[in-house]
């Protein structure tokens, strides 16, 4: 038997366990109370809907009413009809309904391209211009328009026409027909138009007068359609 084996054998092991018991003296010992180590996860930003909870990294969900999200689309949305009519109106009630089948409407946005369009249209007419009207107008609208064009035409008569500007733009109703959406907007325009015959002499208007002009149109489109361009459907002029 090697006594000087054993016995260094034995200080060898004490040693070990020495240092092991210092060890955990100095770095402790986990209890579940410790802070997590650190997850990028934690550092997120809080997605729409959610907000972080005080002192923490989590991230939790808002209920809502109806157990449902409320977004900032549907307040914008609502503040935007608001602003065009006021709440509790007939109008006001089209436009949501309008909204219900075509989220994408925006009235603000819509009476902005319906002026373009009104203005477009009415120096495509004067010009005598129908590829740019046939782009703009339903085709029973377009016949109409041509037909006068050709008319006028045939007559040896032309238009000039200046376009001051639009005084005011008001959508006046909507309607939804199952997919099909129409919106009617009173226009109050000043224009300049005056009408020559085959002389060049002035048979209608007036080359140097500004006139009020009034016209009410109304737009449609089929909200099922991808494509988000609006076409004149109707005219009316208001004396």
């Amino acid at each position: 038997m090697n006594i000087f084996g054993d016995l260094t054998t034995l200080v060898t092991l004490a040693i070990a366990v020495f240092i092991f018991l210092r060890l955990r003296s100095v770095l402790g010992k986990r209890t579940g109370h410790q802070r997590p180590p650190y997850d990028s996860r934690d550092m997120r930003r809080p997605l729409p809907g959610e907000r972080s909870a005080p002192n923490s990294g989590k991230v939790v969900t808002l209920p809502k009413r109806g157990g449902e999200l409320e977004t900032e689309t549907v307040s914008q949305t609502e503040t935007a009809i608001n602003e065009i009519a006021k709440p509790g109106t007939k109008l006001n009630r089209q436009l949501k309904d309008v909204i219900a089948i075509d989220p994408t409407f925006d009235p603000a946005a819509f009476l902005d391209g319906a002026k373009m369009a009104y203005e477009m249209i009415v120096a495509a007419f004067a010009d005598g211009d129908k590829k740019t009207l046939k782009n703009l107008l339903s085709r029973e609208v377009y016949d109409g328009f041509a037909n006068a064009i050709t008319e006028r035409e045939s007559r040896g008569e032309h238009v000039r026409a200046s376009f001051v500007g639009i005084d005011s733009a008001k959508i006046t109703s909507a309607e939804v027909n199952r997919t099909d959406v129409h919106v009617t907007t009173r226009f109050v325009s000043q224009i300049i138009s005056a009408t020559y015959d085959a002389e060049g002499k002035v048979i209608e208007g007036d080359p140097e007068q500004v006139a009020e002009v009034t016209d009410i149109w109304t737009f449609a489109r089929d909200a099922r359609s991808r494509d988000p361009n609006w076409k004149l459907v109707a005219t009316e002029s208001e004396s």
